[in-house]
This record gives C-alpha cells, structure tokens and sequence, in this order.
C-alpha cells in the first residue's frame, strides 16, 4: 500500500495510552487518515471512529466535572467541560502521546507536515477513543480519558475564577491556525451611554459577536462564542 507511514509502531503506541487492545485492527483504523485511504484503495478512514469519540469524550468529562465538583454551577461545569474537551487541548494530548509518529497520511499530507498539524491530531486522538469504546467498552475508555484528561481539569479549575475569554481563544488560534484574532469594534447610542458590538474573526472566519457598555465586555463575549464555535469544530 502507498501510504506516508504504512508500518506505525501500534503495539508502542497501545503502551504510551497504557491500553491493549483486543483487536489491533480497531487502532490502526484510528491513524488512517482520510489522505491515506484515497491512496490505499479504499480503506476506511478514521472519520466515523473521530465521531464516535468525540460524543465518548464529552461524555466522560461531563461527568468526571459533575461527580468531582458538586459545589460549581452548571455555567462553571460547562466553562470547565470547554477548557479540554476542544481542538487545543486535544492535539496538546495528542503530541503527549506521540500520536503523531503513528499516523497513516497520505504522501501529499505527509509532507504538508500533517502529522504535526494540530486539526489531525485532535480528530485521530478522538478516534482512538472511539477505538477504545470499541474494543474495551465504556470501563476502558472512562479510564483512559481520566488518565489523559485528570491534570488539564485540575489546572483548569484553579484558573476559573479568572477565565479570560479572549486569552483563551489568542491560545487557541495561535495553536490551531498559527494567526491571533482579529476584533472589529462598532458602538452607538450618545457619548453617556454608549454600547460597543464586537465581532471576532478567525483565520478568515467570524465565528463571534458580542455586546457591551465597553469594549472589553464586547470582545470577552465575542471571544467566548469564537470558544464555543471551535470547541463544536473539535
């Protein structure tokens, strides 16, 4: 078969997530990347195991947050649930594990750099949790998510108080799209009491809007819809 990296070291892989699997065939559906199956004739990408995980992911970590901080709100669960389940925080794991050395490219996306890029990075991790659901049931991938995830919520936790939407989101764009976010600021109404709207744009995108009696207040509600919008992409 033509692909970029046809041999990955599975079992290697199987041990740095510290689960083995009970059909290896489940993780090596989790690497092949849909660049790779155009040029393998036909193999079944990672696309559905990549949706799969994503609903095991949030899932989880919905109630991981809910069992291990009965004291927070349902807003600060959710701001908590969005600090790791979205595309960043996603690939940062995914680069823990060394995912990207096992990935099945295609010869085009292999040499763009695709095993580095963060968008298949994050998509391949959440495979390999669709994989796990799979192959070891809920117990499994339950602990395997705890494993990866436990650290990222306990620093989120200690940083609610002072969530900064807007420096959340310069965090994200910088590691998904290697740009910063770009505000647009329109106000009307008199000079006593003014009221500024803020629209985010993302690599290209607007992806947030917000209202306020400054511009701060604008731009953190922009900024955090621009959050919701890419955490929804992951």
């Amino acid at each position: 078969m033509s692909g970029a990296r046809p041999d990955p070291d599975l079992v290697a892989l199987g041990r740095r997530l510290g689960y083995e699997f009970v059909d290896p065939g489940m993780l090596r559906r989790a690497m092949a990347h849909r660049s790779w199956c155009s040029e393998a004739g036909g193999e079944p990408s990672n696309e559905r195991l990549e949706f799969l995980g994503d609903a095991v992911l949030g899932w989880v970590i919905a109630d991981l947050v809910y069992r291990r901080h009965s004291d927070l709100p349902e807003g600060k669960l959710t701001d908590l649930r969005k600090s790791v389940v979205n595309a960043s925080a996603l690939a940062e794991v995914a680069e823990e594990v060394d995912l990207g050395s096992c990935l099945l490219l295609g010869k085009g996306e292999a040499a763009a750099g695709g095993a580095s890029k963060p968008s298949i990075l994050s998509d391949a991790l959440e495979a390999v949790l669709g994989a796990v659901y799979l192959d070891g049931g809920v117990v499994a991938v339950a602990a395997l998510i705890e494993r990866l995830f436990s650290d990222r919520l306990v620093r989120a936790v200690l940083r609610l108080d002072r969530l900064d939407y807007k420096t959340v989101l310069q965090e994200m764009t910088a590691r998904l799209f290697d740009s910063a976010p770009v505000y647009v600021i329109s106000d009307s109404g008199p000079d006593h009491a003014k009221e500024f709207e803020a629209t985010v744009i993302v690599a290209g995108r607007s992806l947030g809007h917000g209202r306020g009696r400054s511009k701060k207040t604008a731009e953190q509600a922009a900024a955090e819809q621009a959050c919701d919008a890419l955490a929804g992409d992951a």
